[in-house]
């Protein structure tokens, strides 16, 4: 039997999922992409899990789609079009589903990630990276401009410096991802996950609620003209207000204790 493409090392609350596909770099095929749904799936459903870190086995995070299996779609009598909307329709499906996911989610990136692999690395809502890593959306050099990667990248760096790097193919260095803003911190490779799961463990121990509603709030008035930003926040601020654990968190602060959260 095959190894399971996607594998979980759960740690308390936090919940590591791990591409486990590295004799394909970890590309993003459509069983991968499959798993992966499933696997969002039951943790947008699972209480218990409080912040999700997406990691990876071998020496790349994620190569992009599955070429070959690309090519393979070609021979279908329509050349392959009905695969290929497929194909790009279940990848944006679970970009959203991360984009949506009521609780942070964290890319652990080690080496390199590029074209669709830069792009879940970009979707999620913070990123650690190895100072070997490198990113990007490079398909512009095999004749496939990567369209549906720079949805993601023109949302996390200034949308001169997305189009350069799918326009020309090059890679940033992790550090020049961090100064662009595409990644948060970078570390040596060593210390990677012990980094990305500190920062996770402090982020589960927040208030649920309160981190879900916030990732919701920040999405939705990204992009908006101020006064509309500034309504849908408020709005965000309101339903915070009123959920009876964040009334605990503020009488806590008020008292000098812990909070009591239910």
């Amino acid at each position: 039997m095959s190894a399971p493409l996607i594998l979980r090392a759960d740690e308390g609350a936090v919940a590591v999922v791990i591409l486990n596909d590295p004799a394909k770099l970890n590309a993003l095929s459509t069983p991968m992409l499959n798993a992966l749904a499933t696997e969002f799936e039951a943790l947008a459903a699972d209480s218990a899990v409080r912040v999700v870190v997406i990691r990876a086995m071998g020496k790349a995070f994620c190569a992009g789609h599955d070429l070959k299996e690309i090519q393979a779609a070609r021979q279908a009598h329509d050349g392959g079009a009905a695969a290929f909307g497929d194909l790009f329709s279940l990848c944006s499906r679970i970009m959203q589903q991360i984009a949506s996911l009521p609780k942070p989610v964290i890319a652990e990136v080690q080496g390199i990630a590029t074209a669709a692999g830069c792009q879940l690395a970009a979707t999620c809502d913070m990123v650690f990276a190895s100072d070997h890593a490198r990113f990007g959306v490079n398909g512009v050099n095999i004749g496939l401009f990567c369209s549906t990667p720079i949805v993601a990248l023109s949302r996390k760096i200034p949308q001169g410096a997305a189009f350069e790097l799918a326009a020309t193919g090059e890679f940033l260095s992790a550090t020049r991802a961090q100064t662009l803003g595409l990644v948060n911190r970078v570390t040596s490779a060593e210390d990677l996950s012990a980094q990305t799961m500190t920062l996770a463990q402090t982020l589960a121990q927040k208030l649920p609620a309160a981190l879900s509603i916030g990732k919701a709030a920040f999405a939705a008035q990204t992009g908006l003209p101020l006064e509309q930003a500034y309504a849908a926040a408020g709005s965000a601020m309101v339903d915070n207000l009123l959920n009876s654990n964040t009334s605990e968190g503020i009488t806590a602060f008020l008292e000098k204790r812990p909070p009591n959260w239910a």
